[in-house]
């Protein structure tokens, strides 16, 4: 099988060097990620400059393709240029830090995987829960289980989703297993710290903390709590259908 491997944290990211590592036996595996970190940059494509892409890394032997656009670019370029003939599968990953919740809104890692549907191709984002000391081996293994099933066949992605795996940091023997959730109810709580450059100008730096609301019950955050490996099927359509129902019984009305 073909398979691509991309991320948001840049092609010199530890994460997608486990990934590689999990996965290289597995298929004909190519990397096309960032030249540098794109975090949080969601779906972003790059309409108004060119793309440049280099062999990286410069002077050594090659690990992949490093791209000057996002996440998505680097998907779309791969598909549409780069690999003749297209990749089978598209992993996304591993990310340094949760896409759990409203987070899945805002990654470019998820956003990675999201072209897959897009393009007709089986994808998965993969993330661990953590932003210090990432067990990486965890995460990999983990991975490479999963990439395996959809391989062989036993396990099949459908064409109008992909999946977000979230993976704890914990050691793979104290996972308490892998459950099937929804994308949990959540907010980001920002706050902006004013500083000032060395010429007195004023910036901002966003920080803030994650709000979680409504019932947890069955959720990616639930279960990244509870020590479970959550895979959410994620899929493109973000109408809410029961709204349509509740419109259609009492619709909006245009004067006449």
């Amino acid at each position: 099988m073909r398979i691509l491997l991309c991320n948001d944290d840049g092609i010199q990211a530890p994460g997608i060097h486990a990934l590689h590592g999990a996965v290289k036996d597995l298929g004909e595996v190519s990397v096309v990620a960032p030249d540098g970190e794109r975090s949080a940059i969601s779906h972003g494509i790059t309409l108004t400059k060119p793309l440049h892409t280099r062999s990286w890394p410069l002077g050594g032997p090659p690990f992949g393709t490093a791209v000057s656009g996002t996440p998505a670019d680097c998907v779309k370029l791969s598909i549409s240029l780069l690999l003749d003939p297209p990749p089978e599968l598209i992993l996304s990953g591993i990310n340094l830090g949760p896409n759990a919740g409203i987070s899945v809104l805002y990654s470019g890692t998820v956003s990675a995987a999201t072209e897959g549907p897009i393009m007709g191709i089986p994808s998965i984002a993969l993330s661990l829960d953590t932003f210090h000391d990432p067990n990486w081996d965890t995460a990999a293994r983990v991975s490479r289980h999963l990439v395996e099933q959809v391989v062989s066949g036993r396990l099949r992605i459908a064409p109008d989703i992909f999946w977000n795996v979230n993976i704890p940091n914990l050691p793979y023997e104290k996972l308490a297993g892998l459950r099937i959730t929804r994308m949990g109810s959540s907010r980001f709580v920002e706050k902006y710290e004013r500083r000032e450059d060395p010429w007195g100008n004023p910036y901002y730096w966003m920080t803030g903390e994650l709000y979680e609301k409504g019932d947890m019950n069955g959720t990616d955050l639930e279960a990244l709590r509870q020590g479970f490996v959550s895979l959410s099927p994620i899929g493109l359509d973000h109408t809410e259908h029961a709204a349509i129902d509740a419109l259609a019984a009492h619709p909006p009305q245009l004067p006449k």
